[in-house]
């Protein structure tokens, strides 16, 4: 009920007339029972009484909600406006892969999770699903949209000031259907541009103290699944993990993004989130685990 933009604005508004005018209804239907059990006597016309109650006013107050709501309702849009920032949202289980397409001959941009847009700014969503049924859902922002495997939906939203916005998959979709969160993070248009700018540039080089983070991420074959640009080649069974230390959760807003937090996660994801699609590494000894951990945090 705290809308920060104008799709979700729409849908708090109408949400408030349906509980003003749900309490109305109500408070009106207690009254005439009340009389009538006050009056304890047959009620004058019946048959008044259900056709005017139960037909004609229902439907006079569906036909003007229906009027009220319709303009109001988020509009279709099969291509997104001039203006508009498009961004590919994947759901996988349990987690959303992030697409911004490439710019002026920048590389695509992919991330996990997050979602960075700028304030003032339509943002066209392209939603799909890589296995079973998910759905979007973002409520200070947007509806939901239900994202359904072997199509590709779209959702049209944007944001009014900067904030965090957690999002959530609003369809069960197995085991830690509760742990598949998301954050949309809305930043000025100065601040957005120098987050894409940063993010498609490739991992910085890891300092001489944290190769051996480097090492332990390559020889555990954690490239397998994850990719680092400028470290690994291109997998998609994973998060990419190129900018991992610049998010502010882990494992789908599971945890939050710290050092601590990540090596826990490193070592005990199946416990943390039993089910996920990757092994915990528990048998690292300290000493790797905890390089391991501060070069993630380094790629920023």
């Amino acid at each position: 009920m705290q809308a920060a933009g104008p799709a979700a604005q729409a849908i708090s508004e109408i949400a408030w007339l349906l509980f003003v005018g749900g309490a109305v209804i109500f408070a009106g239907v207690m009254l005439l029972l009340g009389w009538a059990l006050r009056r304890r006597a047959t009620p004058l016309r019946p048959a008044l009484w259900l056709i005017g109650g139960g037909v004609i006013f229902p439907a006079a107050v569906l036909v003007a909600l229906f009027a009220y709501a319709l303009p109001r309702s988020p509009v279709w849009r099969p291509v997104p406006p001039a203006d508009a920032l498009v961004v590919s949202v994947t759901a996988r289980l349990w987690w959303w892969e992030v697409r911004y397409p490439g710019q002026a001959g920048s590389p695509e941009i992919v991330t996990a999770n997050e979602i960075h847009i700028p304030v003032g700014q339509p943002v066209y969503l392209a939603l799909a699903s890589d296995d079973v049924i998910h759905s979007f859902w973002v409520p200070a922002l947007a509806g939901k949209m239900d994202m359904i495997p072997g199509r590709i939906q779209h959702l049209l939203l944007s944001a009014d000031q900067p904030g965090i916005y957690r999002g959530q998959c609003a369809e069960y979709c197995g085991e830690q259907h509760a742990l598949m969160a998301l954050h949309v993070v809305a930043q000025s248009p100065e601040d957005f541009s120098a987050w894409r700018a940063a993010q498609a540039r490739p991992a910085a080089a890891a300092p001489a103290q944290l190769e051996r983070g480097r090492q332990v991420f390559l020889a555990n074959r954690c490239d397998a699944c994850h990719t680092v640009r400028g470290v690994t080649g291109n997998s998609r069974l994973g998060p990419d993990l190129t900018h991992v230390g610049s998010r502010w959760h882990l494992g789908a807003g599971t945890l939050p993004n710290t050092p601590e937090s990540l090596a826990r996660w490193v070592a005990h994801v199946q416990q943390v989130k039993p089910g996920a699609r990757m092994p915990s590494y528990d048998w690292l000894d300290g000493e790797s685990l905890t390089a391991l951990t501060h070069w993630l945090g380094s790629l920023k």
